[in-house]
């Protein structure tokens, strides 16, 4: 069996401003923007480097997809963001920015900081060690 985890959906207030945010700010590559018809797309973004999972961005049409936006992750870190060379990307991507919410710091796993997206929600970047 081979299988990998291709895409996580992420809720989104509206397509081009969190396109823009993505490709942008943290510098993903928009893979596919298909018009589905009535308001749908099908918008993925990806990470710089190896093929990997990317995110399928989902724009909220009822209530409670529009009250889920930002809090997925019910205010935890749920997504992680892992970088070859930590001490290059976090100023980089201060420098287009993005919102830290502390210092960076080691940890036994790694050099991390947790940053907040344009909804709020919130990631690690993450350079792992080992």
């Amino acid at each position: 069996m081979n299988q990998r985890l291709a895409h996580v959906t992420l809720l989104v207030r509206d397509y081009d401003e969190a396109i823009a945010f993505y490709t942008t700010v943290l510098g993903f590559a928009l893979v596919s923007d298909l018009d589905m018809g009535q308001g749908k797309r099908w918008v993925v973004v990806a990470p710089p480097g190896p093929t990997g999972c990317s995110l399928l961005l989902a724009e909220a049409k009822t209530d409670e997809e529009k009250r889920g936006v930002g809090h997925q992750g019910a205010g935890r870190v749920w997504l992680f963001l892992h970088t070859d060379n930590f001490w290059r990307d976090y100023p980089v991507l201060q420098s287009r920015g993005l919102r830290f919410l502390e210092t960076p710091r080691s940890e036994a796993y790694g050099h991390v900081a947790v940053f907040e997206d344009l909804y709020g929600n919130k990631w690690d970047l993450l350079e792992p060690l080992g």
